[in-house]
């Protein structure tokens, strides 16, 4: 790069001295690679295209939307690198208009992710909150009714066998659990090697003792957990959702929860973020709810601030990045 390559980092999520609300994600090495980098935006709003003009580059700390409006009078970027896996807040056709490259960081999280589900699933199974509540309150006498279902004999469902599901199902296996799956296409050699069978997405609904979501939030997966799926479950069952909110119909979950039509929830993710202070999951004793962070730890950070980082330096070099997400038109090199 004959000039330095200018990223814009979004202001929501990280400071001036380069910490970010998930740690330390590596950008002070990005100058050793010819690559200044700045923050822009602030907490609480949308970007505006007049901050991004100038700069080469554009990482995506949060979900913030990021599409025609962004994009307007921006003739400089090349690149929008999203933080995490998910880029369901990109308007991947807006940037293939203009020939920016999308990118996202799937493969740093899916360890992280993987042990997200496994977090909910030991704590529904073993009904973690409602004996953590029992000690806080000195009922130790109500202990046997919280004795949970455990795992021994239980059917684990997945919904969806990406990178985020086949490394919950290696996990899953590895603890010896009995694990069905369901996918959008099939998956054979990979369920062969893993040992588990991939069925049809009603047994998967019917058949499972803990379903966990995990597929990638697109027109074709909103709702795809609605009141119908929801009935179709066991009354003693369990959701875990830590795909995104909008996969599964909150309204619907909220009333089978209240009823019994299912037993629990464990869930990462909603279909409004930050839930609402009025929202009816909150009052409710079957759920464990988590602000949409229960995989940020210290190793999720590291990996895919590498990840993500990588990928700007690639474009930056004029190589091709990894993890392109759309398809522009042009290059997205220098």
């Amino acid at each position: 790069m004959s000039t330095p390559w200018k990223l814009a980092v979004t202001a929501d999520y990280a400071e001036a001295d380069g910490s970010t609300i998930y740690g330390d994600i590596g950008l002070g090495s990005l100058a050793a690679h010819g690559i200044e980098w700045s923050l822009v935006g602030e907490s609480g709003r949308d970007l505006r295209g007049e901050e991004l003009e100038g700069f080469d580059a554009l990482l995506l700390l949060s979900g913030t939307p990021f599409g025609r409006a962004q994009l307007e009078g921006v003739t400089t970027l090349r690149h929008v690198a999203r933080f995490g896996a998910g880029f369901d807040s990109v308007d991947l056709a807006a940037c293939d208009e203009r020939g920016i490259t999308v990118t996202n960081a799937p493969t740093g999280l899916r360890v992280p992710m993987a042990h997200t589900a496994l977090t909910f699933l030991f704590a529904l199974a073993h009904s973690l909150l409602p004996k953590d509540r029992l000690v806080r309150e000195a009922a130790w006498d109500r202990k046997a009714t919280h004795r949970g279902p455990g795992l021994a004999t239980a059917t684990i469902g997945m919904i969806g066998l990406g990178g985020i599901g086949q490394e919950t199902v290696r996990q899953l296996r590895a603890l010896n659990l009995d694990v069905i799956a369901w996918n959008r296409s099939p998956r054979p050699e990979f369920c062969a090697e893993a040992g588990i069978e991939q069925v049809e997405f009603d047994a998967v609904i019917a058949r499972s003792d803990f379903l966990v979501v995990t597929v990638a939030a697109t027109a074709g997966t909103r709702h795809l957990i609605g009141a119908e799926q929801l009935a179709a479950m066991k009354d003693s069952a369990f959701l875990i959702n830590i795909a995104r909110g909008a996969v599964v119909d909150e309204p619907a979950l909220v009333a089978a929860l209240q009823d019994g039509t299912i037993a629990g929830a464990g869930l990462d993710v909603f279909e409004v973020e930050p839930l609402p202070a009025d929202s009816p999951l909150i009052a409710l004793e079957n759920v464990v709810l988590s602000p949409h962070a229960l995989c940020w730890t210290k190793d999720f950070a590291e990996a895919t601030g590498a990840e993500v980082l990588d990928e700007v330096i690639a474009v930056a070099n004029g190589d091709g990045p990894r993890h392109v997400v759309n398809h522009p038109a042009g290059s997205a090199g220098p």
